[in-house]
């Protein structure tokens, strides 16, 4: 079958929504599937992938991301009878506007993974431009969406909670899984945040936590990976500095091997997020072989049943006893939690497994979802 993936740009060093969704089509093409996937060409990338096809951006906002050289051909594709499906990554510009829009006028089934914008969080903030865009352009697109794709079950309630009762395909991001190495015994134990440095992570209550554990536990740092989004970095070393914080260190971002060696030399990995629709970096930390605190903001409940790291309430008490708990832990049994993350992660969370499950929904949807078995994990309540 055609299958033609949509999201509004790729870069280079992809993260987050864009190394998913890259992934998810190299698992799928490794699949025997013929598949291209549509961008806008803001980011130049000196090797980009074969099945990466760009666009020019034209007149409008930039954050819209017009581009009817796109849309355009998006509709030459579904004319000419050979695009079996379409799946779109993300919402809120316009390369997640097109694919419903023409998916609708030519009966062509869509796929949606939201990557957390409907998330309550998501929905709030953000830019104005949402509060236009949702009513006109991109709420109108989603009644095209013949199945959404969570990737975890917090996902696909705020998919029914915005009122779309269209199936929902609960599959999990996958992670690639590094070989593991032996951690370095530096000077100091690592507490590692990485992450896009953005209000909804919750550093802002990471680094009052830290202020409040940092001198029971001198043998550790906090050490902040990730790139600034929109000023926020700049807010936190203020609020660093304002808190004295001792050995905390503001790294930047880290991409390929140096953010994998990131997570290797970590003792123990913390997300403090208000809201997440999957937190990808959690999976990375875990097939590195680190445990991991996360808030339950995201979906990692598993990190309790699994014994490999603590799923918490979302706030500063919460946090601080967590970390009391955690930063006490020996390293060899901090080790121990962080292998059996890793074994967790080889067994559910493959790429080979995500795509050969995000297959069989799309062979579903295509027989019309009444030749073939409904797959176990696409719920139609």
């Amino acid at each position: 079958m055609r299958i033609i993936h949509t999201i509004p740009a790729i870069s280079e060093e992809a993260s987050g929504g864009n190394y998913v969704a890259l992934r998810l089509c190299e698992s799928l093409i490794a699949q025997g599937q013929d598949l291209t996937i549509a961008a806008l060409d803001w980011s130049p990338m000196p090797s980009p992938p074969a099945f990466l096809k760009t666009f020019a951006l034209g007149t409008g906002p930039h954050r819209l991301g017009r581009s009817p050289d796109m849309k355009r051909w998006l509709r030459e594709q579904a004319k000419n009878g050979k695009t079996a499906l379409f799946h779109n990554h993300s919402l809120w510009m316009m390369p997640n506007v097109y694919p419903g829009q023409v998916a609708r006028r030519y009966n062509i089934p869509l796929v949606l993974s939201p990557h957390g914008t409907l998330s309550e969080w998501a929905m709030q903030s953000g830019s104005p431009l949402k509060r236009v865009l949702w009513p006109f352009l991109q709420r109108p697109a989603l009644s095209a969406v013949t199945c959404f794709h969570a990737t975890a079950q917090s996902e696909y309630e705020d998919i029914r909670c915005m009122g779309f009762r269209q199936p929902v395909a609960i599959i999990p991001n996958g992670v690639d899984i590094p070989d593991l190495l032996p951690k370095n015994q530096g000077d100091f134990r690592t507490l590692l945040f990485l992450g896009r440095i953005h209000p909804i992570k919750g550093l802002d209550m990471l680094l009052p936590v830290w202020a409040a554990v940092q001198d029971r536990f001198p043998e550790w740092k906090l050490r902040i990976v990730g790139p600034d989004n929109g000023g926020y970095l700049s807010q936190m070393r203020r609020l660093a500095a304002e808190l004295g914080l001792e050995r905390v260190e503001f790294a930047g971002p880290l991409f390929g091997a140096e953010k994998l060696r990131a997570y290797q030399e970590a003792d123990l990995f913390v997300l403090p997020t208000y809201s997440e629709n999957f937190g990808i970096a959690v999976a990375e930390a875990l097939a590195a072989g680190t445990p991991a605190i996360v808030t339950k903001g995201a979906p990692w409940e598993g990190l309790e049943s699994h014994g490999c790291g603590w799923w918490i309430d979302i706030g500063v008490e919460a946090l601080v006893a967590c970390l009391e708990d955690a930063l006490s832990r020996s390293t060899d049994e901090l080790n121990e939690m962080g292998l059996r993350g890793r074994t967790w992660m080889e067994a559910e969370y493959s790429w080979n497994e995500i795509g050969r499950k995000m297959l069989a929904t799309y062979n579903w949807l295509l027989t019309g979802k009444v030749l073939t078995v409904r797959p176990k994990w696409v719920f139609l309540d």
